[in-house]
């Protein structure tokens, strides 16, 4: 039995693959973010109950990049309230996570353990999170207030 842990390698092509998927889903939620910044919410419920709503926000827009924070609002009480700061490459068609809470610049990979309970593959694990969220938001989302 091998006792000694396997370091941990980047996989760049499932990175580049998350990132260009969710460059994809993002432009399909927010088309306009380049030539005017705004917002969207979209709600996901179950018949009447509202299981919360998923906020995007431009941050900051410059010609090739867009900053997002994208977030969740009035979730269930027992979950934990996710926010993301997701940086949009135009010119490179992707949107990677850059941020999660209160953390800034995330590292590729990080030592374990360490002390701020990091895993080793957390960027990659919340690029993947962010792809899911949107693809639930966009496969049963809809606009908070009904479209007059």
């Amino acid at each position: 039995m091998n006792l000694v842990r396997e370091r941990y390698r980047v996989d760049l092509v499932e990175l580049q693959a998350a990132c260009e998927a969710n460059y994809a889903r993002l432009m399909r939620l927010l088309p306009d973010m380049r030539s005017k910044p705004q917002a969207r919410r979209v709600a996901l419920s179950q018949g009447d109950r509202l299981l919360g709503v998923l906020s995007l926000e431009v941050v900051e827009a410059c010609p090739y990049t867009t900053t997002l924070r994208a977030r969740q609002e009035h979730s269930l009480p027992w979950l934990p309230v996710p926010q993301l700061e997701v940086r949009v490459y135009h010119d490179a068609r992707m949107a990677e996570v850059v941020g999660a809470e209160n953390a800034r610049r995330l590292h590729s990979r990080y030592p374990y353990p360490n002390a701020a309970m990091h895993q080793p593959d957390e960027k990659s694990q919340l690029n993947l999170f962010l792809g899911e969220w949107l693809s639930h938001c966009l496969a049963c989302g809809h606009e908070p207030q009904p479209v007059i």
